[in-house]
């Protein structure tokens, strides 16, 4: 099966195309489609089995990172998209995205207290354009089967993830949520317990601030002209493998 990925589009989202080519290299079908399209027919979402919202600024990030399409899905897409969830199908959500899906609600759901965990500001409070180790904790993921540590670039001003309590901090390491972490000095942002990337209960809904899809070539690694040649995939094309194996 040749699974159809939906890259959700947005103002101000500008890695909608680097995201479709490397699904698209991994086997999928992809379709670049615009939030006002969604919202004027929520029945889209069930042509495909793959849904994704990629990286970039959406709606200039005016109020808060990601939070203006945050809403958006919240109040006008709840139910299709629950239904989407419950379909076994997935939800890959990167920088931005990470952003949309926490402040949505559909990684983490919200709790009587309020939403359990955010992202914010870099501790450095400026925008941050680098490259980080990883280390994938874990089995839970799909989009991280197999994979065991990563160098990808991270490129944000509000990444820093951090929870309502310490309590859910260990509640979500207990249940092997928190998926991806940067290597132990390689963090850029703050993030607590180092955290990159978390995955919700069932390992379907990924969140990651790192852009994959900026390494899905070796030579996009920043040093590839000094090292010895390992092969034409970038660390980050194995998240992308993963999916469209997932449904194979």
């Amino acid at each position: 099966m040749k699974p159809n990925v939906l890259i959700l589009r947005a103002p101000g989202t500008n890695c909608d195309m680097e995201t479709a080519f490397a699904f698209e290299k991994a086997g999928a079908s992809s379709e670049k489609i615009h939030i006002n399209r969604l919202l004027e027919d929520p029945a889209i979402l069930d042509r495909f089995q793959i849904l994704c919202f990629p990286g970039g600024f959406s709606f200039g990030d005016d109020i808060a990172a990601g939070r203006v399409l945050a809403n958006q899905v919240r109040h006008r897409l709840a139910e299709p998209m629950a239904r989407f969830r419950e379909n076994q199908k997935l939800i890959l959500g990167i920088c931005n995205g990470f952003q949309i899906l926490v402040k949505s609600g559909i990684l983490l759901a919200d709790e009587p207290e309020g939403p359990p965990a955010t992202l914010t500001w870099n501790n450095s409070g400026i925008y941050t354009d680098r490259w980080a180790d990883l280390v994938v904790q874990g089995n839970k993921c799909v989009f991280l089967k197999g994979i065991e540590k990563m160098y990808l670039p991270v490129a944000h001003a509000e990444g820093k993830f951090v929870a309502r309590s310490e309590a859910i901090l260990d509640r979500l390491e207990k249940n092997g949520q928190l998926a991806l972490r940067y290597a132990e000095g390689s963090n850029p942002n703050g993030a607590v317990r180092n955290v990159a990337g978390v995955c919700d209960e069932s390992g379907l809904v990924l969140g990651l601030m790192p852009h994959p899809e900026r390494h899905i070539d070796y030579t996009q690694h920043p040093r590839w002209t000094r090292m010895k040649k390992s092969g034409d995939e970038g660390d980050g094309f194995a998240i992308f493998k993963n999916a469209v194996e997932f449904f194979r």
